[in-house]
């Protein structure tokens, strides 16, 4: 497959949680996906978790109106533990409602988790 400029162009960055220490669950603030095309790709990047026994899972919510969510079926990263790591997800902009958000889950005894998750998507307009 060819890259062209044109392409290039119209990839953009979207942050859907910013590089923070997360200690408790928590939403991410819903990001508007009507002005892009075909898929997006989701990148968590997490430190490995510090405290006890300490779990991280990230979904990925959608909705309509960019109020009330619900959980997209299939869409979520492998639960990160001790290790840090890099993992990608693949949602299609047109299998989801027009906004989408994660959803940070945290457990254990005092953990803490410092990530991030940010997106790669193509804008349909340039």
């Amino acid at each position: 497959m060819a890259i062209f400029q044109q392409t290039l162009e119209k990839l953009q960055l979207l942050t859907f949680h910013a590089v923070a220490a997360r200690t408790a669950t928590g939403n991410g603030t819903g990001v508007d996906l009507n002005d892009y095309d075909g898929d997006v790709v989701l990148i968590l990047d997490s430190a490995a978790g510090t405290g006890t026994s300490p779990t991280l899972d990230v979904t990925v919510e959608a909705s309509a109106d960019n109020s009330t969510f619900a959980a997209v079926s299939g869409a979520a990263f492998t639960r990160v533990t001790t290790t840090a790591g890099r993992q990608k997800l693949v949602i299609s902009h047109d299998d989801v409602a027009r906004y989408v958000r994660i959803v940070y889950t945290i457990g254990g005894t005092t953990p803490s988790f410092t990530f991030s998750v940010t997106a790669v998507g193509l804008k349909k307009y340039g």
